[in-house]
Parts: C-alpha cells; sequence; structure tokens
C-alpha cells in the first residue's frame, strides 16, 4: 500500500483555480504577459531583438516577484 504525506498545517495549503496554479498566479501571470508582449512588440521596432528581450524582462520582473513573493504567510503587499 503506498503512503502519502499529509501536512500538519492546512493552513498554509493554497485553492488551485486552474493550470495548477492559484488565483494570485493567474492574475499576475496575465498582467505581466498584457505588460510584456506590447513592450516586446513596440521595443524590437528600434533596438535589435536581445535589448528588446531585456527591456520585456525589466518591465514584468517585478510583476512576478509580487506575484510570488511570500514570507511566513505573507504577500508581497502585507510584508512591506
Amino acid at each position: 500500500m503506498a503512503y502519502v504525506p499529509i501536512p500538519k498545517d492546512l493552513n498554509r495549503v493554497k485553492t488551485k483555480v486552474a493550470f495548477n496554479l492559484t488565483k494570485r498566479q493567474l492574475i499576475g501571470f496575465t498582467l505581466a504577459g498584457l505588460v510584456g508582449i506590447p513592450v516586446y512588440l513596440f521595443m524590437r521596432k528600434f533596438v535589435p531583438n536581445d535589448i528588446a528581450v531585456i527591456f520585456l524582462i525589466v518591465s514584468t520582473l517585478p510583476i512576478f516577484f509580487i506575484t510570488l513573493f511570500e514570507k511566513d504567510g505573507l504577500t508581497f503587499e502585507k510584508y512591506f
């Protein structure tokens, strides 16, 4: 018989909505896509492709950080 570990603290278990992501992650990734793709498409007209990718990364990295940051059970907004 197979045994499955069960966490003792069920407060830390998060409800997954779609694609095994939480609602917060879905909103954050969608927002990053809505910001990053237009930035990339606009910037590649004026600068080389590799520089346009750097602009994409710089514009979406803060959104990813805010979306994924969690310390001691606190999200970015509550922690800072």
